[in-house]
């Protein structure tokens, strides 16, 4: 009994043994294959990530003559900030867009999505100090100011003003960027031909509080209870910009995108959609995508931006332009509500203005219906007009 006994914990020693082998061997397989699956996505995303931009094409293939296509980087108010800047013909109209965020860059977007706009004119893709290509973690945090946006905002446009000799040029900005971008056009209405607002914020909380509204009404029909449970932690309430900031990082955009009121009507997915395709646009080297979502998710929560954006109230900031005003709005937008954007331009003095809707459009009418906005460009923005203008 004692030999048996004694062979049993042989066997017993010898299985615990195999086992701890099998355990280590498995977990080193397991290892090995993060590791190489680590090395391939970094590959693949060191890949799409030269940093260049594409040359625009003649029809044999040659850089087309008098066109340009480049990242430059200049010094403005003290800070290095890039921007990119694209045309067909130098000689054409110059138009600087302003992004939104403020400070998330969205050029990912203008290079999946075509607008068009570089046919007609030479367009600067500027990138706000503290976002994207001007991320630094040398930025001043208390130059973080939507003041500080306008007066980089007037000194780049002078820039280009010199760089392309043009006394005036265009001025379109995109949802967080129209905050500052409007009020630029009322201080140095001179440096410009006429303003484009794409997504016109005008009172940030009262269009939060509706969409709030709107996205628990939504959820709730749909018996969604997850995702009312997530809304419920999240209220926007009466000048809580912090509570706010919250809904919109944590639930607000994934609610939006999942009902096609967000960044683009067909536009479902922020981790494909959005993540993915920054992750996938050869404009930026692979440590500027990594320094946009710094800038993101740590640089800018830092700032009293946000404090700033929810303080706004651009019906009393600003009520009357020198030049020509036009507002781009999709039928869908809930990010920036469509109703508030109406209203306040129909307050606004100007001596031509002009609202247009995209019907087919959530918060991104100018990627989610380019040939539209080209048309209104061609026919009414550049001749001074409104003909295409919605009518009352």
């Amino acid at each position: 009994m004692k030999i048996l006994s004694g062979v049993n914990k042989g066997v017993r020693l010898l299985s615990r043994k195999n086992f701890v082998r099998w355990l280590v061997r498995a977990m080193i397989i397991i290892l090995l294959g993060l590791l190489v699956s680590l090395l391939i996505i970094t590959g693949v995303f060191l890949a799409y990530s030269p940093g260049k931009l594409q040359p625009f094409l003649d029809k044999d293939g040659k850089e087309l003559k008098g066109s340009i296509s480049e990242k430059v980087f200049v010094n403005i108010g003290g800070v290095k900030q890039g921007m990119f800047i694209r045309g067909k013909d130098i000689r054409n109209p110059v138009l600087l867009f302003v992004h939104g965020g403020p400070c998330f860059s969205e050029y990912f977007l203008v290079d999946k999505y075509p607008t068009g706009l570089e046919d007609d004119f030479t367009v600067c893709y500027w990138e706000e100090r503290g976002g994207g290509l001007s991320y630094s973690s040398d930025v001043p945090l208390e130059s973080m100011t939507l003041e500080q946006l306008a007066y980089d905002t007037i000194e780049v446009t002078n820039y280009l003003r010199k760089r392309f000799g043009q006394d005036k040029i265009y001025l379109a900005a995109h949802s967080g960027g129209t905050i500052f971008g409007i009020q630029v056009a009322a201080k140095a209405p001179q440096l410009y031909h006429a303003y484009i607002g794409i997504a016109q914020i005008t009172k940030p909380i009262e269009s939060e509080k509706i969409a709030y509204k709107y996205l628990r009404e939504q959820y709730s029909g749909a018996g969604n209870k997850k995702m009312v449970e997530k809304l419920n932690q999240y209220p926007v309430l009466e000048d809580d910009a912090y509570g706010i900031m919250f809904f919109k990082s944590l639930v607000r955009d994934q609610a939006m995108h999942e009902l096609g009121v967000g960044t683009m009507r067909n536009m479902k997915s922020i981790e494909k959609d959005v993540v993915l395709s920054v992750m996938l646009c050869k404009a930026y080297t692979l440590k500027e995508k990594i320094n946009l979502w710094k800038s993101k998710f740590s640089f800018i929560k830092r700032t009293e931006l946000t404090d700033q954006v929810f303080a706004s109230d651009l019906t009393t900031q600003v009520r009357k332009l020198e030049i020509p005003v036009y507002f781009f709005s999709g039928a869908y937008d809930l990010t920036v509500n469509y109703d508030l954007s109406k209203s306040y331009l129909n307050q606004l003095e100007a001596p031509v203005k002009g609202f247009y809707t995209f019907e087919d459009s959530a918060h991104s009418p100018n990627y989610e219906e380019p040939k539209k906005m080209m048309d209104i460009i061609r026919k009414d923005v550049i001749a001074g007009e409104n003909k295409l203008a919605d009518k009352e």
